[in-house]
């Protein structure tokens, strides 16, 4: 079994990304983040089935890359841990991972428009999302990526993007840090929103590739401000109750 001390800081890192999600509104009682182990890249931690502000140490478990536990586990797993795992699997560079419903987003997922970037603080999304429609995978499911098939073709079609919707279902995020695609989650919710309340308006100008990859580059160069503001309205915490 997996010895959790060395990986105590991103434990409790994760811990918070749960519960920052959840205060901002992109995951409820449902949606998860996880984060890859970097003692071992072929495994990631991720909570046992637990509502994201419900997280705490003691949940956190270690997976590998088939979904399998390879640490102590206090409860059932999420369905779902598939996504993380094949993501994983597929891009190396992926070192966190969120997966949620939030509402801005759902629309996009079952018109088949893309999410792009409306202003600067979304210039990930300057490719554009994926899309991964689960009927074209698995026929009719309960929309739900709960074997590492579905897993593995939800990875293929995120492909390099940083963002893949789900019709009829969410979004999952990529980032090269936990508070990358924290960030990302959040900010993937909010320029959907402004989204459609642009098109509402008439045409909308998207940032143009080279716009968001500069505008991306220079996010991504400030990710604690926003982390430590967010953890600052946290308040106390305990970690363990």
């Amino acid at each position: 079994m997996i010895d959790f001390a060395p990986l105590s800081e991103f434990v409790d890192q994760l811990v918070i990304a749960n519960l920052i999600l959840y205060r901002q509104g992109v995951v409820d009682g449902f949606g998860h983040v996880s984060v890859r182990n970097p003692s071992d890249p072929n495994t990631f931690l991720l909570s046992c089935n637990r509502a994201p502000a419900l997280v705490r140490r003691r949940d956190i478990t270690c997976y590998d890359l088939n979904g399998e536990a390879v640490s102590e586990q206090k409860d059932r797993p999420y369905l779902e841990r598939f996504i993380h795992a094949e993501i994983y699997r597929a891009r190396p560079d992926v070192s966190a991972i969120v997966h949620s419903h939030s509402e801005s987003v759902i629309p996009f997922t079952v018109t088949k428009h893309q999410l792009k970037p409306v202003f600067h603080m979304a210039g990930f999304l300057g490719t554009g999302s994926a899309h991964f429609d689960i009927r074209e995978a698995g026929g009719n499911t309960n929309m739900l990526v709960s074997t590492p098939y579905l897993g593995s073709v939800l990875a293929t079609s995120l492909g390099s993007h940083s963002c893949v919707l789900m019709r009829g279902h969410g979004s999952t995020v990529v980032g090269a840090s936990l508070q990358q695609a924290v960030f990302r989650a959040i900010y993937a919710e909010v320029n959907a929103k402004l989204q459609m309340a642009a098109h509402g308006l008439g045409d909308v100008e998207f940032l143009n590739a080279e716009e968001a990859s500069l505008a991306s580059e220079a996010t991504d160069s400030q990710l604690m401000r926003s982390w430590n503001l967010w953890i600052q309205r946290m308040g106390d915490f305990d970690f363990d109750q």
